[in-house]
């Protein structure tokens, strides 16, 4: 394993402005126009056995299917909208970028449960088959062998929840893809406080008696509440939170607004994604990695510790693995930093140019 160091990274890179994150999109986009598109697989199969008559895919493509195919999968609480924002797309799309759309056939997908694919409110409620992030994988390598023709990727990159699709498709299909980029996402189990918060807020919202079993014509309240808490506690910093909140009447109203303009979906769907990461633990196959692999975790994630000694000793076992952790500082958020693409786009983007099979000319630029 190498580690990549860069100290001055943070002066040099042109970082997009984080009151433009989560899913807010450019004025004028770099890249061409996402198309969207469905796939309707029958009699989908999941892990637990249960089969469901249409599993619809929703996904989008960004350029020339001719190019060089690059997966791109969301977070557990996203959607493939929600990878066209700027800190993430704006620092890697456009021109002369890492993923230049103009490159690359890029490919974004809703993963089961989320965006317009199949998901619990779309009417079965909770007689939808509880899905696992393997069941996410195989409904894309679905989509892209029998409905888009593809039967190698030269990347498959994600954040969060999709950096564990990355790790899942790394270890289940080695051979499937040049090269694997999970970002803010261990090589490990999911375990630890990760877990142990998923697991609260799953726990407090279906203990909410409005949840009803499921069964609910209003969003149980415990759901927008946990949802807060979640991310004051796991997508925010520690030097960034304590700035915000240097005094207790700052702190009680950066919580006050949180609590008030936290959007949650549907709970049903919300409790399904939260548990679908429950059986993740890539350890076994790491070792079974034929892609080339670059890890990008930043130093203040609060989900994704990297100081745990796991992540050195699991680093040690992939066959051609780097890593890059983005250095904290007052402007990174937790978790939630390493969807700013901007503190690692030049990284990334040396990188892609020593995978194989890259676009013609790319090594040259």
């Amino acid at each position: 394993m190498r580690t990549i160091r860069q100290p001055a990274l943070a002066a040099a890179i042109s970082v997009v402005a984080f009151a433009a994150a989560g899913t807010a999109f450019a004025q004028e986009r770099a890249f061409p126009e996402p198309e969207r598109d469905f796939y309707v697989i029958e009699n989908f199969a999941f892990e637990n056995g249960s089969v469901l008559p249409e599993m619809t895919v929703s996904y989008l493509t960004i350029g020339n299917p001719e190019n060089p195919p690059v997966l791109i999968t969301h977070g557990t609480t996203g959607q493939a909208e929600g990878m066209l924002g700027d800190p993430f797309a704006g620092n890697l799309y456009g021109t002369g970028q890492p993923l230049d759309a103009e490159k690359y056939f890029l490919i974004l997908v809703d993963a089961i449960g989320a965006g317009q694919s199949s998901k619990p409110s779309d009417g079965l409620r909770t007689d939808f088959p509880e899905q696992t992030l393997m069941d996410m994988v195989n409904a894309q390598k679905m989509l892209l062998e029998d409905h888009l023709g593809i039967d190698r990727l030269h990347l498959k990159i994600g954040f969060s929840m999709g950096g564990m699709l990355t790790w899942t498709w790394l270890t289940e299909y080695p051979d499937f893809m040049d090269g694997g980029v999970p970002i803010a996402s261990l090589p490990g189990p999911m375990a630890g406080r990760n877990w142990m918060m998923r697991r609260m807020v799953i726990d407090a919202v279906r203990d909410d008696p409005a949840w009803n079993g499921g069964d609910y014509d209003e969003q149980p309240p415990m759901l927008q509440y946990m949802s807060a808490w979640f991310g004051i506690a796991t997508s925010n910093g520690n030097l960034r939170l304590q700035e915000i909140g240097a005094t207790r009447e700052q702190a009680d109203a950066f919580v006050d607004d949180r609590k008030a303009k936290t959007t949650v979906g549907d709970a049903n769907d919300v409790m399904y994604m939260w548990n679908a990461s429950r059986n993740f633990d890539p350890t076994p196959k790491l070792g079974e990695i034929e892609a080339r692999v670059l890890v990008i975790l930043s130093q203040d994630d609060e989900r994704n510790p990297v100081e745990l000694p796991m992540l050195e000793q699991n680093m040690a076992l992939i066959p051609d693995a780097e890593l890059y952790i983005v250095p904290e500082d007052a402007e990174t958020r937790g978790h939630g930093t390493t969807y700013n693409a901007g503190y690692y786009a030049d990284v990334l983007g040396a990188w892609m140019k020593t995978l194989p099979n890259a676009p013609e000319g790319l090594e040259q630029e």
